[in-house]
């Protein structure tokens, strides 16, 4: 299992005489042990991505295999964690090595000293199938960890208590006089997809409590989103407010080559926040994996999988799961380079000519599943990746295999985040493919007009668009009356609804009633105003009703007061009609 390096190009080495090898393998390189990964293997030569700085080796030093490929740790713990690109745990790499990660560091993904309370679900003499839950343990305070069974088999015998994750829960006789012993945690390939049982349609939303998202673009549960924007709109604090907020249960955000002081803000920024829904830390169910653009090229490359496992992990028990990657274009760029290195033949703008494919395996383990076993559960894993075209440009590959693949499109736009417009998500930029498939929800769960209303306040939005080119050239006085009400009212729409601060304490989030009923109340102005308009009152009279005020201050009414949202539908109506009665 051993071989000699014979050559070094950066973070890419080839080694000679490695016996057995196999595609894939985790290889331990030099007298350090940096980890590697082999990813070509011509003859007896092995070609090796390192995850680690390879400044120093020589041609000569030995390179071992482990003969496995390259898995993560999957048990109680994960929650709460910040680790890096191969899941080590950058707490214990602390404790180690101090403030920096030092080379060829060893590090166990999960605490082998932490005890915890096993409460198993399953019997002695059972027959267990492969991703039964046998038992539960308390990962955090808001967070129950169903133990999954990596086998099937004839349970031998388990009992409760307090283990580490290496501790011997119980026995599992899988036939042919086979037995395994069945521990907290088990491992997993990470570019082997977790199965499960069947895949359901994209029929349940992701609710997200941004109104811009929620009703124009919705994500469904087991969707797919993508955030492409340029430098400074808004991709972090969207993805943050997504995390904090939308109805998943568990979080998995990846920093994923992105500047080493913003990765920093964020580790520091998450264990202060609070989830709205619980009162506890949001770190309770959010689990962080940082690979700064700084770190191993490789490794960054290796963070996505990691990331996908940890969620396809967490689904599999049962829970909705929402995948944060910020960004793929940095993991692109990663695999443009090793690609680079191996003197591939480069695609369009340098990158692999298998980019598609990449992004197609990594956002197709996205979905709302029926688990394995005997019991089956329902889980998803909604990705949502930010994109960081340069300049801004869509146009370029990573951006456009993107879309390609991926059903929601929420366009950022630098000029709304110049105007201190946010969230920067261009209305008539962004869509989603799951309108259609989502309404049915929506007209039992919410309202049977909220479509209706979705597409009339769309259609005065575009209809916006053509007047401005128009009032561009001849100002809005030279307009019918009629036109410049729609003017009147997309502006309400623009900056009392689709407008909202991530920092506000109540504005910070809106549930779908709340949306409903203040949409409701601006189209039903909108019909006031164009009747009242067509009987002969005024405009500038009809703009300044003092219930417009109210119209404006309505994102700021809490949840707990949703009757005043109510009371000024009723209130249009009633100053309406003293217009026209003038």
């Amino acid at each position: 299992m051993k071989g000699k390096l014979s050559r070094i190009s950066g973070p890419v080495v080839v080694a000679k005489g490695i016996e057995d090898a196999k595609l894939y393998d985790v290889v331990r390189v030099g007298e350090e042990k940096l980890v590697g990964e082999i990813i070509k293997i011509v003859g007896n030569e092995s070609v090796i991505q390192v995850y680690e700085d390879t400044s120093g080796l020589q041609p000569g030093e030995r390179v071992v295999s482990t003969g496995e490929p390259l898995s993560v740790e999957l048990g109680p713990g994960i929650l709460k964690s910040f680790y890096d690109g191969v899941q080590r745990p950058l707490q214990g790499i602390e404790k180690v090595a101090g403030s920096f990660i030092t080379r060829g560091i060893d590090v166990p993904a999960l605490d082998r000293k932490k005890k915890w309370e096993f409460k198993p679900l399953v019997k002695k003499g059972q027959k267990i199938k492969h991703g039964d839950v046998l038992g539960e343990v308390q990962e955090t305070e808001i967070i129950t960890h169903r133990i999954l069974s990596p086998y099937s088999g004839t349970l031998k015998s388990i009992k409760a208590g307090k283990y580490t994750v290496e501790d011997v829960i119980g026995t599992l006789d899988t036939g042919r006089g086979k037995k395994h012993d069945l521990k907290l945690y088990h491992r997993w390939f990470v570019r082997k997809p977790r199965p499960y049982s069947e895949k359901f349609p994209p029929v349940i939303p992701l609710l997200t409590g941004m109104r811009i998202i929620d009703t124009f673009a919705p994500i469904a549960k087991g969707g797919t989103a993508s955030i492409p924007g340029p430098f400074g709109s808004g991709k972090t604090v969207t993805q943050q407010s997504l995390a904090k907020w939308s109805d998943a249960q568990i979080v998995v955000y990846i920093g994923c080559g992105e500047r080493g002081n913003e990765m920093t803000e964020v580790l520091k920024e998450f264990p202060k926040l609070i989830d709205p829904k619980s009162g506890k830390p949001l770190m309770e169910r959010t689990v962080l994996i940082a690979n700064t653009s700084n770190m191993p090229v490789a490794a960054r490359e290796a963070s996505i999988y990691t990331g996908i496992t940890l969620a396809e992990y967490y689904r599999d028990m049962g829970y909705d799961v929402s995948l944060m990657a910020d960004s793929t274009s940095r993991w692109a760029e990663a695999l443009r380079e090793i690609s680079g290195r191996l003197e591939e033949m480069p695609g369009e703008e340098g990158y692999p000519a298998y980019l598609a494919r990449k992004l197609a395996e990594f956002y197709e383990r996205a979905g709302r599943v029926k688990t394995l076993g005997t019991n089956p559960r329902e889980g998803s894993i909604t990705v949502i990746g930010a994109i960081s075209p340069p300049g801004g440009d869509i146009s370029e590959p990573v951006s456009q295999n993107t879309l390609r693949v991926t059903k929601v499109f929420l366009g950022l736009d630098a000029s709304l985040a110049h105007r201190r417009h946010f969230p920067a998500i261009h209305w008539l930029k962004s869509y989603s493919l799951y309108i259609e498939a989502l309404d049915p929800y929506y007209k039992e769960k919410i309202s049977a007009e909220w479509p209706s209303l979705r597409d009339e306040a769309m259609k005065l939005l575009q209809k916006e668009a053509e007047l401005q080119e128009i009032v561009q050239l001849v100002g809005p006085d030279a307009l019918p009356e009629k036109e410049q009400a729609v003017l009147v009212v997309t502006k309400m729409l623009r900056e009392d609804y689709l407008q909202q601060s991530a920092f506000h304490e109540v504005d910070t989030f809106s549930s779908m009633e709340k949306q409903y009923l203040m949409l409701k109340n601006i189209m039903h102005y909108y019909e006031r105003i164009m009747d009242a308009v067509e009987k002969g009152v005024q405009l500038s009279f009809l703009t300044s009703l003092k219930v417009m005020e109210k119209i404006a201050r309505m994102k700021e009414i809490p949840e707990t007061k949703m009757k005043d949202i109510k009371s000024i539908y009723e209130e249009i109506d009633a100053q309406f009609e003293e217009a026209i009665k003038r």
